[in-house]
């Protein structure tokens, strides 16, 4: 059977086996048809079986996509020659470390993705990645930063060294690395010195930024009397941050929660006083969710009895649902909930705020709640349409973060402070835009 059948027939379910076994009998013989297969873009053979069949070949194999990868000349079939080059796995590492020497970026890129798939790879890998760090393309560094952030805290030591000791090329992704492996407690007091300092001149120029992450979580409180507010919240370990950098860790610590080690809770944003509110922002003020909803109740009551009024909001800018909270002078005055989860309807406490009434009359619903509730149809309009509105309540109420912008009035600087999840469990390691 001629090579182009036996490749043709990898893509045949009852005869990629056979195929396979065939096409690495052949050995070097072919590799070249092969590779000409993996990066033709018309194939329909799913380029991961060509790709296994010459990690089975070997030594013939790889030779014949890195000639592959400096030869193809479109985006798509680069992409398609590398994806197979890039997955030899552990066997081929000795090979993928004098690749990253290549004088092609498009090689050392995929160098280092091969690195990266072979899992955690001992001292000579690593110390041969760490130039790549200060490498002339930014794909390839980037790339090389990556992947030393998968290889865990056994490469902090020698990041460490380069951060000491340079050379000076490298020291920039190697701080990046460092912050994203162990944060604040492995780098230098040289290197947080220095990150501190590079905050207070952003900060000479810091203009108001929007919050926006996939889940907004957010209190509002009027004034601009930030320390008092975290006096009343128990927030303590007030650093001053830009509006990137606070929004930043928000978006961060909500993407990281649940996990073993942290729930996301652990940190918020305070912002400076803006167009005359304060707030606080991060999922720790989540007014809906189940380990949240009880004591941000309570200290939404708390805050209104002092400020006269306090809210806490919950927006998923994914479609995921809506939640408002209002207290004013010391009581609760609507508390209500539009995520799709089954248990809402619990959660919801006072009469309908005049923005969710009138909602329901934009939509031609009876602004009759009991009465709406015989109507399924109009029930489930309205839940589609509360989905969304916790922004628009926010606004009728006063003000959003969502809304914030450069031209909004700023008096004052934000900080990041630890909640008391976080002074008693710590914060989650990562690097941030400052």
């Amino acid at each position: 059977m001629a090579n182009a059948d036996l490749i043709r027939d990898l893509g045949i379910p009852d005869l990629h086996e056979a195929a396979a076994d065939a096409l690495v009998a052949l050995g070097a013989g072919g590799v070249e048809r092969l590779v000409r297969a993996a990066m033709d873009e018309e194939s329909r053979v799913d380029p991961r079986r060509i790709a296994a069949v010459l990690v089975r070949i070997g030594d013939a194999g790889f030779d014949g996509l890195l000639d592959g990868l400096v030869s193809a000349s479109t985006d798509r079939s680069r992409k398609q020659v590398g994806f197979a080059f890039s997955h030899f796995g552990a066997v081929a590492l000795d090979r993928y470390i004098t690749a990253l020497s290549h004088p092609l970026p498009r090689v050392r890129r995929e160098a280092v993705r091969g690195i990266q798939h072979c899992g955690e790879v001992g001292r000579p890998a690593v110390a041969a990645l760490l130039p790549l760090l200060g490498d002339p393309d930014q794909e390839v560094a980037r790339q090389a930063q990556d992947a030393l952030i998968l290889q865990g805290p056994h490469v902090i030591p020698l990041l460490q060294h380069v951060r000491e000791r340079g050379p000076g090329r490298q020291r920039a992704r190697a701080l990046t690395v460092l912050a994203e492996l162990g944060g604040e407690p492995v780098l230098s007091r040289a290197d947080v010195f220095t990150i501190e300092r590079l905050i207070r001149i952003k900060l000479l120029e810091d203009r108001p930024e929007p919050l926006w992450t996939c889940w907004n979580h957010w209190m509002a409180v009027p004034g601009g009397d930030q320390a008092g507010i975290m006096r009343a919240l128990d927030l303590t370990d007030p650093r001053p941050v830009t509006f990137a950098l606070g929004n930043d860790i928000v978006d961060s610590d909500g993407h990281g929660c649940d996990t073993d080690e942290h729930t996301g809770h652990e940190r918020v944003f305070i912002t400076p006083e803006l167009d005359g509110w304060t707030f606080v922002l991060g999922a720790w003020c989540d007014p809906c969710g189940k380990e949240r909803s009880a004591d941000v109740l309570r200290r939404c009551v708390e805050l209104s009895a002092r400020y006269g009024q306090a809210q806490a909001y919950y927006y998923g800018g994914q479609g995921d649902g809506s939640a408002w909270l209002v207290a004013e002078h010391g009581r609760v005055v609507r508390r209500y909930c539009e995520t799709g989860e089954g248990e809402d309807e619990l959660l919801t406490l006072g009469d309908p705020l005049p923005c969710e009434r009138a909602r329901r009359e934009e939509l031609g619903l009876r602004p009759d709640w009991d009465a709406a509730l015989e109507n399924q149809d109009d029930e489930d309009e309205w839940r589609w349409a509360a989905h969304d509105l916790a922004p628009d309540v926010a606004r009728s109420l006063g003000a959003s973060p969502l809304d914030i912008s450069a031209d909004t009035a700023s008096r004052g600087t934000g900080v990041i402070a630890l909640t008391p999840y976080g002074v008693a469990h710590g914060v989650p390691a990562a690097a941030y835009r400052i």
